[in-house]
Order: C-alpha cells, then structure tokens, then sequence
C-alpha cells in the first residue's frame, strides 16, 4: 500500500505538477495522515495507518523552522515559487492556522517577496470563520470540490462525520470568486460496480454548482501517483482535456493536470 510521510513542520522544495517549485508546509504530524477526509487516492495512506500520535507543531515551531528553512534557501541560491500548506492532511484543521498565515505572510516578505501562498484544503473547515479570514489572506486558496454526488463522497473522498455538502457550496460561493476549485477525477471499482465521475451524470452537476461558485479557476486532475486503494484507474488524458474545454465554455479558466 502506498503511503508518503511528509517531514513536519517543512519540506522540499519539490516540483508540483501545478505550482512550481514548492516548498511544503505540514501543519500535522510527520508519522502518519490525520484528515477530516480518508481518500482512497490520498499518497498518504489512509486515517488508520497513523503510526505515531505526535502532536501537531506549534504556531512558534512552524515559524521558527521555516524561517531557518528560508534563510537556508537564500545561502543556496534556491527561490521558492510558492509555499504551500499541504502534507499529512487537512492543514486548515490546526487550531492555529490563521496565525501560522500570518507568520508566513511575513516571512515570504522578508526573503521571498515574489513566492505565492498557496493552500490545499479539502473545504470541510471553511465554515470557520478564522480559516474563512486565513484563506481570504493567501494568494492561493486552492478548495477541493471532486463531484456533488453524495455517494461518490461517500465512496471516495470518504468524510468524517458531520460532513456537509450543501453548506460546503453555500461557503464556497462566499469567497465571491477568490477562490480555486480542485477536482479529481478518476474511475473506481466497488462491490462490483464502476463509479466514474468524468460522465455527463458527475460532470454535468458539479459544473453547474462550480459555475455558481464561479472562482477565478478551476483545477482538474487526475491520478499520477501511486494510490492506497488499489482499484482506481486513471482517466484518459482526452477525457481530461474534454472536461476542461466543458469548463472553458462556462467561462471559466481550467488548469488540467494528467
């Protein structure tokens, strides 16, 4: 089974398929996942292979590491294009997340004034209104919205308890469009039944609900690692490239990832 551990509270830089050159930051602990989603095709594994009960990092670790981190970069002649909060989970989860921004926001100012602020968020915490402040503060709040279908959530993205649907499109659409939409798509086995979100009876839906939300991009992938779940299966990069032009005609700018 496959399953990546990001180093806490900092890590890479590595390259992303949609961002650059990005240096990572995990809010949660380096032993295992903790998310307010279990994803069958999250490269970290699932809830269940937590191994280490760490505690998270601290608002004055994190800002400390990462201003050693950045102070390293500069001496190596390496320039981040972006930080982005991602890792072992749902980084909006940690009770100090709109300090840790904060904190970041100055020190991306102080040695990398150009890099962006980027978020990976599975939108189940934008309820808050300190992660709705947060988030509102970065130049990337990039909010995951695969389907509208209940049972491919439930299915796939697999949510804790108390998710719901209808207020999660009731607060995207409060960003006003300041916003980014990631989606996955893929196909999956089960019980021996397919779930494809990529036809008309998934795409249709959640453009309309993406429409009204209507961010300022919409990010479409699909699966390019290996993946916990053995019983996915990547779609097509023509499949890919027809859902994008469908975003396109909405009037909508779509970033497609193979």
């Amino acid at each position: 089974m496959a399953c990546i551990n990001f180093p806490s509270p900092v890590f890479g830089p590595i390259h992303s398929r949609r961002l650059g050159t990005s240096l990572g930051i995990n809010l949660l602990p380096e032993g295992g996942k903790v998310c307010s989603f279990d994803c069958l095709y999250c490269e970290c594994g699932f809830n269940k292979d937590n191994r280490d009960n760490t505690k998270l990092p601290s608002r004055e670790k994190v800002r400390e590491v990462l201003e050693k981190k950045l102070i390293k970069l500069k001496e190596e002649g390496i320039t981040p294009d972006v930080f982005t909060f991602a890792g072992n989970g749902e980084p909006t989860s940690h009770p100090q997340f709109e300090e840790i921004i904060e904190d970041t926001r100055i020190l991306r100012d102080k040695y990398f004034l150009n890099a962006k602020i980027s978020v990976l968020s599975n939108s189940t915490f934008i309820h808050k209104p300190s992660v709705f402040r947060a988030l509102q503060r970065v130049d990337n709040n990039i909010l995951k919205l695969d389907t509208v279908n209940p049972d491919f959530i439930k299915c796939v993205d697999r949510p804790n308890a108390g998710f719901d649907l209808k207020r999660i499109l009731e607060d995207l659409k409060k960003f006003n469009g300041n916003l980014i939409i990631q989606t996955m798509f893929l196909k999956v086995k089960k019980d021996g039944k397919v779930i494809d979100n990529t036809t008309d009876e998934f795409v249709t839906p959640w453009l309309e609900e993406v429409k009204k939300i209507n961010p300022r991009e919409v990010m479409i992938y699909t699966i390019a690692r290996e993946t916990p779940d053995k019983d996915l299966e990547k779609i097509s990069k023509g499949k890919m490239d027809e859902i994008g032009e469908k975003v396109e005609k909405a009037g909508l700018k779509c970033n497609v990832s193979y």
